[in-house]
């Protein structure tokens, strides 16, 4: 198989891109060290945000433990529930995540959850805990979409824009390449080429946009909960574009409708209305006093 990489607009051509890396006879996935690296990071930055607001940064890495762990759970059921098809033949193979195949809203559905119970349990606000929180789960999937270009997934359809991504054809799944990708294959040295938009890379770049963003935002909050629904909407708002692009969609059965495309939608219509709910409610509060 071909491991190569290229970006042809942007002049860049990897040679080598591996899905893994041998330790002491060990393979370990690229796919998974990315992720492992993104989770520390979002703990990490949670923390420093808790000791930033005078919060307990010791909460935040309990809560990571079990948010974690309940996230990963909640990302790998969404994904399978909503590409059944691909693993009613061999059940097995749903705990198998080494290639992939967890879809961050259910995560963040499971995180939501995990706060929750914990804030009950902790008797601390959960809306506080998730303003918080939030911050360290957008750089966790700026750093965690890095993984998908390890293992050469959630891509679009064919593109020639700048940042045009070529793939062998034998390295990506068959289902993943659509008619227009067949009908732009390349042949460079013998191999054959996809040639695709990055949405990895895209949603990235979002990703980065919105953690700038909220750093600068949380500093005007007017009620807890409210950075929190910023980064619904903000994240939302690039998933409703950059879920559109891609191959790999999950769909809602029956209709057929992209499901995270279609939940990303929502928030981006709910969240702005929550905001606004909010920071008026918190006005008359403030005039009261």
């Amino acid at each position: 198989m071909d491991m190569s990489i290229n970006f042809p607009n942007l002049g860049i051509h990897l040679e080598h891109v591996g899905k893994s890396i041998s330790i002491f006879g060990f393979e370990i996935a690229y796919y998974g060290i990315i992720i492992g690296i993104g989770m520390i990071a979002g703990v990490l930055i949670a923390a420093a945000e808790a000791k930033r607001t005078k919060q307990n940064s010791e909460d935040y890495f309990d809560l990571a433990i079990f948010a974690i762990v309940f996230a990963i759970i909640g990302a790998r059921l969404y994904y399978v529930i909503f590409s059944w098809e691909n693993y009613k033949d061999d059940l097995l193979s749903i705990f198998n995540i080494r290639e992939g195949g967890l879809a961050i809203y259910g995560g963040i559905i499971a995180a939501v959850i995990t706060v929750i119970v914990f804030a009950k349990i902790r008797q601390l606000s959960a809306w506080k805990l998730m303003d918080t929180a939030c911050l360290g789960l957008i750089a966790g999937q700026m750093i965690g979409r890095w993984g998908n270009f390890f293992n050469r997934e959630a891509f679009g359809d064919y593109t020639n824009n700048v940042f045009a991504m070529q793939l062998p054809v034998d390295a990506v799944r068959a289902s993943d390449i659509t008619e227009k990708m067949q009908e732009h294959i390349r042949l460079i040295d013998g191999v054959s080429y996809i040639q695709v938009h990055p949405t990895f890379l895209y949603e990235s770049l979002w990703c980065l946009g919105v953690l700038i963003f909220l750093n600068f935002y949380k500093r005007y909050k007017k009620f807890d909960g409210e950075v929190f629904f910023m980064y619904l909407f903000g994240y939302g708002l690039g998933r409703v574009w950059i879920e559109g692009l891609r191959t790999d969609q999950l769909c809602i059965p029956g209709i057929g409708w992209p499901v995270s495309q279609v939940l990303a939608g929502v928030l981006v219509v709910a969240a702005p209305v929550v905001i606004y709910l909010g920071r008026r409610r918190a006005g008359k509060v403030h005039r009261r006093f």
